[in-house]
């Protein structure tokens, strides 16, 4: 673990992998450190922002050194189910990469629940691992120039869901009608750090 100030406000963590970064967000989730007001975790680094008028970087840095990571991930009492028409086009292709058949990728992507691990790319877009048996589908050798708002994609071990029309290079394997970042809902974005995801085929 290497922490690193940003800024006159914050601190970086930099970590070994995304399994550390769910360990110790679990952590900083359940047993809050005092004076800090924000924790942003991503693919390997938490980011901690502080009230400076209640603490101070250095007091943080201490306390985060002392920090045991929890096993697991963190998770909140939140939960999603988000609806799928299974008919991307790039669900065979996913599908004779895992050495199976489209039907089986269907039935594995809705049979786990998944867990937002960290946000990023577009705002609301939230990248999920699963609970079982981690996922490795290579991102597509050339990305689309325009992927749709309410697709669903893998790439690498995550899977997410685009929240507006953009640039992707995510394989694409269904699509949702449910709006995962909307600024007039409070929050905005669905899809936040923790909350848990069921994808649910769509009939």
């Amino acid at each position: 673990m290497r922490i690193l100030p940003s800024g006159s406000t914050a601190l970086l963590v930099e970590l070994d992998g995304l399994k550390q970064v769910l360990g110790l967000y679990a952590a900083l989730t359940e047993d809050p450190l005092q004076g800090v007001v924000d924790v942003v975790p991503a693919a390997r680094t938490v980011l901690l922002v502080i009230d400076p008028a209640r603490t101070t970087l250095a007091a943080v840095g201490q306390a985060l050194r002392r920090t045991r990571p929890r096993p697991g991930r963190a998770g909140s009492a939140e939960r999603v189910e988000l609806p799928v028409v299974y008919d991307g086009a790039d669900l065979a292709d996913v599908a004779a990469h895992l050495g199976t058949a489209p039907e089986e990728v269907v039935r594995r992507h809705t049979g786990t629940e998944w867990t937002v691990a960290f946000c990023g790319f577009a705002p609301g877009f939230g990248y999920c691992v699963p609970d079982g048996e981690p996922w490795q589908v290579p991102r597509r050798e050339t990305p689309r120039t325009r992927v749709p708002a309410g697709a669903v994609g893998l790439a690498g071990e995550f899977s997410g869901v685009y929240p507006r029309e953009s640039p992707g290079g995510w394989q694409l394997i269904g699509r949702t009608d449910v709006a995962v970042f909307d600024l007039a809902r409070e929050p905005a974005a669905l899809l936040r750090p923790g909350v848990r995801v069921r994808f649910v085929a769509a009939t």
